[in-house]
């Protein structure tokens, strides 16, 4: 799988948290207060963590964030998500998001989702 910048779906993932790595030497203090609030953001709590991960996933559809994306989906799969809720996440979202939306689902979305599912095995 390709993303926009031309790395796999597992490597987009280092990527990230090597970028997070590198802001959290330079702003420690600004890191560990988001990271904190993400951590709380995301806790089991009236609505379940996979819950939550599809809402992100949303998100991140809608806003066109290709790191997220692949993130939350890894989160979504990470907390049980079923690649039907996924998909179901990825209708609501695009009800609202329209061709954009749809655009990273049907490549992005189902490729990350093939990827993490084989690396899991």
């Amino acid at each position: 799988m390709e993303i926009q910048s031309g790395h796999s779906v597992e490597h987009a993932l280092l990527h990230y948290k090597e970028g997070l790595g590198t802001f959290t030497q330079k702003m420690p203090e600004l890191a560990k207060s988001f990271q904190a609030f993400t951590e709380v953001c995301f806790q089991e709590g009236t609505l379940s963590k996979k819950q939550k991960q599809l809402i992100a996933l949303g998100i991140s559809l809608y806003s066109q964030d290709e790191y997220c994306i692949i993130y939350h989906v890894k989160g979504c799969l990470d907390q049980g998500a079923t690649e039907e809720e996924i998909l179901e996440t990825i209708g609501v979202t695009a009800a609202f998001g329209g061709g954009a939306t749809m655009s990273q689902a049907v490549t992005l979305v189902q490729e990350a989702v093939s990827e993490l599912t084989t690396l899991k095995q």
